[in-house]
């Protein structure tokens, strides 16, 4: 923050609790009004003195003290300052009762006073003590304000340092993502020059495609759920060049894409598993793939055949960890993930609140 914006800051606060502090003395004053009485000296100077009490308190006194678990002390030096405050208010801030009843009244006091001894000239020292109650609600006032605001701001630091984390993470799961395609894509591609395939120009086009969404699109927080959709198309098409039995491979879309948002590269990892476990090597595979969008709901559901395939240790199940932390973190409350497997299939079923405005990159 520059000195200007500090400065500027610094202004429009004091401003404002003037304001505050002027409409807060103006009420005090109200029950005075119709007696045309707009206080006196004393009542100023009490009143000055409280705002002191106020911001001492506020700024110093709580946050150097008491939210730093220094309880005694904070007790200690408030009560001190209660005690100077209340001598201060009982021997310089109580006006002269003498002075301010009419001469009339006093002879009539004075002669009452005179027929019964008992009779008490001055008022207990507990009415002087009233005032000084004024002090009291000032310090507490400004202890449960400084208090309430000290939460307040840590609830928010701890809400930023969450969001930075999410967003760190998820950053590290996006790029996670690409190499893990990227490896896939270019063994595919291998595959395929490797048997000297004509096929291999529309593989590198498919490729590209697939390459210019993943540079251009996915830095954003949502894209369209279309061009998610497309991009799976492009993967399968892309597999599909170097199998030699695609028959078993389907992909069925219900519903309106349009208009729909979905975090980017979330749909890929499924895909990208049901390849890998459902592809024997004799280049047959059995994938299926159901989406179906109902409003601003997806349903996604992909299965495929449990061949005879033996699995990295280093590398399995890297796709689906990464799927679960990514929508733990996007859509913790938003989805329904069911995963189930028998000797012969392997399905997941996602179910997920759909965007259906874009999220702004943050």
């Amino acid at each position: 923050m520059t000195i200007h914006k500090l400065k500027s800051t610094f202004s429009s606060s004091l401003f404002t609790h003037s304001i505050l502090w002027c409409l807060v003395i103006i009420i005090a004053l109200l029950p005075n009004y119709e007696n045309n009485k707009f206080g006196n000296i004393y009542f100023y100077t009490q009143w000055a003195l409280g705002i002191m009490l106020f911001y001492g308190n506020y700024y110093y006194l709580v946050p150097k003290l008491l939210l730093q678990k220094e309880t005694v002390l904070y007790l200690l030096i408030t009560a001190v300052l209660m005690y100077l405050l209340i001598i201060v208010n009982i021997h310089y801030l109580t006006p002269e009762f003498d002075k301010e009843i009419p001469r009339e009244l006093m002879e009539a006091a004075r002669n009452r006073m005179a027929n019964n001894p008992g009779f008490r000239r001055k008022p207990p020292i507990f009415f002087k003590l009233i005032p000084s109650l004024f002090y009291v609600f000032i310090l507490a006032a400004s202890t449960v304000i400084r208090t309430l605001a000290e939460f307040h701001i840590n609830q928010q630091n701890k809400i930023l340092a969450e969001s930075n984390r999410n967003a760190t993470e998820l950053n590290y799961l996006r790029k996670q993502t690409n190499p893990h395609f990227l490896f896939n894509a270019l063994n595919s591609i291998y595959s395929l020059a490797y048997k000297k395939s004509d096929l291999v120009p529309d593989a590198i086009v498919t490729l590209s495609e697939m390459m210019r969404y993943m540079l251009y699109e996915t830095d954003n927080r949502t894209v369209f759920l279309e061009k998610e959709i497309n991009y799976l198309k492009n993967y399968i098409e892309l597999q599909k060049l170097r199998l030699n039995n695609i028959e078993n491979i389907f992909i069925n879309v219900h519903g309106e894409t349009r208009e729909k948002y979905i975090e980017p590269l979330l749909l890929i990892s499924f895909v990208e598993n049901a390849f890998k476990y459902g592809t024997d090597y004799k280049g047959v595979a059995y994938v299926k793939i159901k989406i179906v969008i109902e409003n601003d709901h997806l349903d996604f559901f992909i299965e495929n055949k449990k061949l005879d395939y033996s699995k990295d240790p280093d590398n399995s199940g890297i796709g689906m960890n990464n799927i679960q932390s990514r929508l733990n973190l996007l859509y913790p409350n938003t989805h329904e993930l069911i995963i189930s497997e028998t000797e012969t299939h392997y399905t997941a079923n996602l179910k997920l609140k759909l965007d259906t405005v874009k999220k702004p990159n943050t």
